[in-house]
């Protein structure tokens, strides 16, 4: 029997590495085809070609900043080229950086609300023909940071809070031809953490560890495979407007 994945077309944007990479290396093991987009050509190259060479899809890299003005719709036109088409779009790219109110930069808030909600809004709204054509799906990772208080991240978490509004909002527009959901993580041990938490890394982390029931941070391999469930038409096809938390027990 063929697998429901064989011939399935995904965009990934964040794809260079953590969650992104993860999510590319799980579906082209499952046989997509995936478009990995990413700001750092030399990353996207090394996700792309360990997924070719141990994998049953094509992975192929798209080095583009997806807060540039016109990254919707280049990223939308080199889908349709490489792809024919697209099935799910996996709105990974995110942007964080942690600091109390007083010391916040308006740089960082205008930087985060542009990666992590205005970035995917558009490109949704880019490949929207492309997704009805293919009653595919969306999936925002967004975060369990967009759902709790966040004291000395509350800028981060108001850009994952809007990201989660917008799931929610057009998964009832969007509906039946178009299903949109959202991945909310924990913290999750990828470079993207401690780059965020700058010099209190340390500190941040045994903190978030012993406020976790599962005592731990998750993988990334842990978040992809609840993304690629997402978009699996045989598990998910009756799915839409769920915020999805996989973050050991925060939220809880």
């Amino acid at each position: 029997m063929s697998s429901p994945w064989s011939g399935l077309r995904l965009v990934v944007t964040g794809a260079g590495s953590g969650i992104g990479a993860a999510v590319v290396a799980r579906a082209a093991g499952l046989g997509a085809d995936v478009l990995a987009v990413g700001r750092r050509a030399d990353r996207l190259a090394e996700v792309t070609a360990k997924a070719r060479a141990d994998r049953a899809g094509a992975a192929v890299p798209y080095a583009v900043d997806v807060t540039a003005p016109d990254a919707a719709a280049r990223i939308t036109e080199r889908a349709g080229e490489v792809l024919g088409g697209v099935d799910a779009l996996i709105n990974n790219a995110g942007h964080a950086v942690f600091d109390r109110l007083e010391d916040a930069a308006e740089a960082d808030l205008r930087g985060m609300v542009d990666t992590n909600l205005v970035a995917p809004a558009l490109l949704i709204q880019a490949l929207l023909p492309m997704l009805r054509s293919s009653r595919g799906c969306v999936v925002n990772v967004s975060s369990v940071g967009g759902v709790l208080a966040m004291p000395s991240r509350s800028f981060y978490g108001a850009s994952k809070a809007a990201l989660n509004s917008l799931t929610r909002s057009l998964a009832v527009e969007l509906a039946p031809e178009v299903r949109v959901n959202a991945v909310l993580p924990g913290p999750v041990d990828t470079g993207l953490w401690d780059l965020a938490a700058g010099e209190g890394a340390d500190a941040l982390r045994e903190g978030i560890v012993a406020g976790t029931p599962l005592g731990r941070f998750g993988l990334a391999s842990e978040v992809a495979a609840w993304v690629c469930h997402l978009v699996d038409p045989e598990t998910s096809s009756w799915v839409t407007g769920s915020l999805v938390s996989v973050d050991g027990g925060r939220g809880a």
